[in-house]
Order: C-alpha cells, then sequence, then structure tokens
C-alpha cells in the first residue's frame, strides 16, 4: 500500500461532485459568522476522537464502506478527503505587539474569530489480484491496513488598512491522525467479482484538556469525511441498481455512514463516491453553478439574488467571516448577463435524464395552449382522463399499489413502497408528462386531503393495478 500526493487523475472528472460534499453546510447563508444558522455547524461525515466518541454516544469515529467489484482489475485506488478545522483567532496591533480582540474592523471587512478549515487528502493503492488467505470455500481474502499522520501548525496573517498593519489573524490547527483499512475478498463466482471493504476511523490520541463542547472536539475531527474510489480493467457495481447476479453480493456490503455511488458521468463506472451524504449514481454539478454556495440543492439565482440584497455592513462582516465567503461574493458581484440568462432559463425533463435510451423524450404542449389556463385545453380533463397500466385503464377511484422507481430520491416515496391508494385525478403536465395523484387508504386524513386537494403524485411506472384474487381490478 503506497501513499500518493494530490493529482488530477482519475478522479478529476468526479472532483466537482466531492467538492460539493466536502462543502455542504460549511457556511451558509447570509454567510455571517454572526448568523444564528452558522451557530451550529459541520453536521456531515464527522468522524471523531475515540475519546469524545466515548463522551457523545452520538458520535462515531468509522467511515465504513463496502462496494463490488466485477472484472480483471489489478488495483484499487482509494483517496481519502476531508476538511481539517482550524482556528481563527483575530489580534489588534498595540505599541506592544498585538493583543487578542473580538472584532478587527478595515475599510472593507470585518474579521471575527472563527472556525475555518483546510483541505485535506491522502491516496493509496491496494492490489486486488488473487493474495490472501484461502478459506474452506475457496474464496481469498487479504487486508491492508495504513495509518496517516496530518500534522498541526500555527500560521499568521498580517490585516492592512490604508497601508498600515492594523492587526492579524491567528490560525492554529491541532494534530489529527487517520486509520486506513482495505479488505479484499474474492468469493468463488463465474463472474470474476471482488467484494471491498474500506474502513476510515479517526485514530487521533486523546489529550488530557479535549474540551466540553462540540466547537473545540471538531479540531481533532475529520470532517466531511468521503472517500474517492478507482479501478482500472474492472468495472464497480452499482449499489442501487445492481445486476440480477450481483444483488446477492451487494447486500452482504456493509456500510456505515457511507452512500457508495458511482460518481463519473455517462455510463462510466470506474469510479465511485462513498459520500456521507445520501446521492444517485452519476450525479454531478448542474452546468449552470458558476458559484460555491456550499448548500448545493439550493438555488443559485435564488442565492445570488439574496446575496446581492446585503447590505454594505453586513457583506463586510460576510468578507470577513471566511476567505470562501469574500470570494463567493465577488462572484456574485461579478456575474454578468449571460450567466444571469442562463440562471433563469435552465429547463431541465426528468425523462430525458432517466428514461431508457430507446424510450422517445416527450415533446413540449403545444405553444398554442396556454399552459397557465386550466381550462384552456379541452382536451384533458383529471377527473376522466384514464392511463392504460399493465393492461387496466387506470383513473379516478381506480385502487393501486405504490411502487416507486428508483429514479426517485424523495425518502418519503420509498415509505410509502407497498401501500394501497386511491387514484383521485389523472394529471397533464406541459412537457406531456402525465401524473397521478393518489390518496392513501389508511390515511385517517385522507378524506379531508381529497377535499382540499392535498394529493401525493406518481409516475405511471411507480403503480400497479390492485387486483382481487380473480385477477379484477378493483
Amino acid at each position: 500500500m503506497t501513499e500518493h500526493p494530490r493529482s488530477t487523475d482519475r478522479f478529476a472528472a468526479a472532483r466537482g461532485l466531492a467538492d460539493a460534499v466536502l462543502y455542504e453546510g460549511y457556511v451558509l447563508y447570509p454567510y455571517r459568522a454572526t448568523s444564528p444558522k452558522n451557530q451550529v455547524r459541520f453536521q456531515w461525515g464527522v468522524l471523531m476522537p475515540a475519546d469524545v466518541v466515548a463522551r457523545d454516544a452520538s458520535e462515531r469515529d468509522t467511515l465504513r464502506a463496502g462496494v463490488v467489484v466485477e472484472g480483471r482489475a489489478g488495483e484499487l485506488t482509494v483517496q481519502v478527503r476531508f476538511l481539517h478545522v482550524q482556528r481563527r483567532a483575530v489580534q489588534r496591533a498595540t505599541e506592544d505587539g498585538f493583543a487578542d480582540a473580538e472584532r478587527l474592523d478595515t475599510a472593507t471587512t470585518a474579521h471575527v474569530p472563527w472556525d475555518e478549515a483546510v483541505e485535506r487528502e491522502a491516496t493509496i493503492t491496494v492490489p486486488l489480484v488473487s493474495t490472501g488467505s484461502t478459506t474452506g470455500d475457496g474464496s481469498t481474502t487479504a487486508s491492508f491496513a495504513q495509518t496517516i499522520d496530518v500534522p498541526g501548525g500555527e500560521d499568521f496573517e498580517d490585516v492592512h488598512d490604508d497601508g498600515r498593519v492594523v492587526g492579524r489573524l491567528v490560525r492554529t490547527r491541532e494534530p489529527v491522525r487517520l486509520g486506513v483499512q482495505v479488505t479484499v475478498a474474492r468469493p468463488p463466482s463465474p463472474y470474476g467479482v471482488v467484494q471491498v471493504d474500506v474502513r476510515l476511523r479517526n485514530v487521533t490520541p486523546a489529550t488530557e484538556q479535549p474540551g466540553d463542547t462540540r466547537p473545540a472536539w471538531l479540531r481533532r475531527a475529520l470532517v466531511a469525511a468521503h472517500l474517492l474510489l478507482g479501478i482500472d480493467g474492472g468495472r464497480f457495481v452499482s449499489q442501487l441498481d445492481p445486476p440480477e447476479w450481483a444483488k446477492g453480493y451487494v447486500a452482504e456490503c456493509t456500510n456505515e455512514g457511507a452512500f457508495p455511488v458511482l460518481a463519473n458521468p455517462g455510463e462510466d463506472a470506474t469510479v465511485m463516491l462513498a459520500s456521507p451524504i445520501i446521492l444517485y449514481d452519476h450525479a454531478h454539478v448542474a452546468p449552470e453553478s458558476a458559484s460555491a454556495f456550499f448548500d448545493a440543492l439550493e438555488v443559485d439565482e435564488l442565492l445570488s439574488l439574496r446575496t446581492m440584497t446585503l447590505s454594505e455592513e453586513e457583506k463586510r462582516e460576510a468578507r470577513g467571516t471566511d476567505p470562501r465567503t469574500a470570494a463567493l461574493l465577488d462572484e456574485v458581484d461579478a456575474i454578468g448577463p449571460d450567466l444571469w440568462d442562463r440562471l433563469h432559463g435552465t429547463v431541465r425533463y426528468v425523462d430525458a435524464m432517466s428514461a431508457p435510451p430507446d424510450r422517445p423524450v416527450p415533446e413540449p404542449a403545444s405553444p398554442e395552449t396556454p399552459w397557465w389556463d386550466p381550462g384552456a385545453d379541452s382536451a384533458v380533463d383529471p377527473e376522466t382522463d384514464t392511463i392504460p397500466i399493465g393492461g387496466v385503464e387506470v383513473g379516478r377511484g381506480s385502487r393501486v399499489v405504490l411502487r416507486p422507481g428508483k429514479r426517485r430520491a424523495d425518502a418519503f416515496d420509498m415509505f410509502l413502497a407497498g401501500r394501497e391508494a386511491t387514484v383521485a385525478a389523472v394529471f397533464h403536465d406541459v412537457d406531456s408528462g402525465r401524473h397521478l395523484a393518489v390518496t392513501i387508504d389508511d390515511d385517517p386524513g385522507a378524506d379531508l386531503k381529497d377535499a382540499h386537494g392535498r394529493y401525493l403524485y406518481f409516475a405511471p411506472d411507480e403503480v400497479e393495478p390492485l387486483r382481487s384474487r380473480a385477477g379484477e381490478p378493483l
């Protein structure tokens, strides 16, 4: 097992997605340290030292990712990535040197004490060839382990105003240590299967004074920790939609604090991201998203407009909160007309992103039909229209069983899998898509929701008609 410096090799295409995970929630609008929503930080992928976990059982010290590889891959590349928290103190200049301060003002910024973060990553390689011990069933298992030390340190940055030094920023980092263990197993299989188990653990030694607050603990933590896994000569098996032959192997994988997904674009299955946030295969950052807003599921146009409404004093505080927020303000100020048009006018069709290649993408509604007027198109009627599903015309009053599809990311929908429901209406959208509005049969509030038109919506391929024992639709 060897360690390599940062490079832009196999992980270049996935790095934008991984960076979005790395900085998710790092600092939130209005991007000021004094904002209430920025008082509780660093919620994703936090691996604390063992002595902290012993004090607070809600914390964890280990991330574990299990994946399946098919083909003749020779080696596995594991890249560990996380944020290393550093405390930034503020000092003002005095006649005798520098003294601690709660605020340091200049013409453009208002620095305050704040916890920043430094990106850390280490890359190791592990052989996937048939080495290791052999068990009674003919499978082979090998284990590799390595410890990596990340040093602490202290840096000083002078703060200037009108050509003179008015203070300085003191950044302090505590040392952290991480351990990586990789177990490679080759079960007997005609498919050339390799099962890989990667464990990342915070093994930072205990200190005599660990502190009594979570912000103090975070300075010895691995924050937003995740893994990028890469192979040559083989393919990773999707954990979300594995082929039939691989479902048993995928079911045997253990994932704790990690959600492995295929991370490269298109059909490329050579890179996997073990993320602390639930994603889907081949996720990517929207091409219109030119700025890092630290909340990847928000709307860039909305956040940009909100940022522009900040007062000059609020912008001074935001610029002094963190170098990344200062850069964000500069990017928003520099947005030109072309980018505003892209942020405002992009429309994505779900069918174009999720439908099989041989399934045609529906054409948008006719421009002659005013989509904003529900009564303008007499060709559709939500209460009488039906959709053929499994040889049955399904419409208002039809009973169905909910089968939410894998392309849906709403966890609430997945909780309803297998529940029986009644169709209230069939709707057509402006892109010629069709949707079933339903109420859940055993929901005590179903009648009230129906009266107010508060429905749940599912695509036709996410339901199946409920039939009687005789096979007749109900």
